[in-house]
């Protein structure tokens, strides 16, 4: 590694997603990273800005975890992308998404949800990943959530779908251990 690549490498394992709790593994034996974050190295610059980003609405967010990781899931299912499903489907289940929201989430469908503001959250990202939001859901969104977390829940939408899409275009998908 250069000394960019260096830099991002201990960014992206010295933060919270190396010093939290590890529900799937951020690197291999050999210290190779997992999923996305090894491509993230091959850009540095940009990898870090991806880096940043996926902090800030794993970590940073004021959307419930619970949401979050829903909305992970559709996206990962929308672009069947292994490696989100993998991952996040571990996150999901340790801040409460039950087993059979998972199956739901699998075939990308929002669970029904007791919370109205899950439900209109999810509502949202599926129409995002369809094509367009009409102006009632937007209305009952925003009325759930509030305008600065459908800035959230859209930027996480395009965050991950970039992943997805980098995940599949470097043909990244479960650790073979996991497989």
């Amino acid at each position: 590694m250069d000394a960019d690549q260096r830099r991002l490498y201990d960014a992206i394992v010295g933060g919270p997603r190396g010093t939290g709790p590890q529900l799937f593994e951020l690197s291999d034996a050999h210290g190779v990273l997992n999923g996305p974050f090894n491509s993230f190295l091959l850009s540095p610059k940009m990898g870090e800005s991806l880096q940043s980003v996926g902090v800030a609405l794993r970590f940073n967010s004021r959307m419930s975890p619970r949401l979050r990781e829903m909305a992970i899931l559709l996206v990962a299912a929308h672009w069947d992308c292994d490696f989100e499903r993998y991952a996040h489907e571990r996150v999901g289940a340790s801040v409460g998404v039950a087993d059979a929201e998972l199956e739901t989430l699998r075939r990308g469908v929002p669970p029904d949800s007791a919370d109205p503001s899950e439900t209109a959250g999810l509502r949202l990202v599926s129409q995002l990943l369809t094509g367009d939001v009409s102006d009632d859901d937007f209305a009952v969104a925003s009325a759930a959530l509030g305008e600065s977390m459908l800035f959230e829940l859209s930027t996480l939408v395009g965050y991950y779908g970039t992943l997805a899409l980098q995940l599949r275009l470097f043909r990244v998908g479960v650790p073979s251990d996991e497989a």
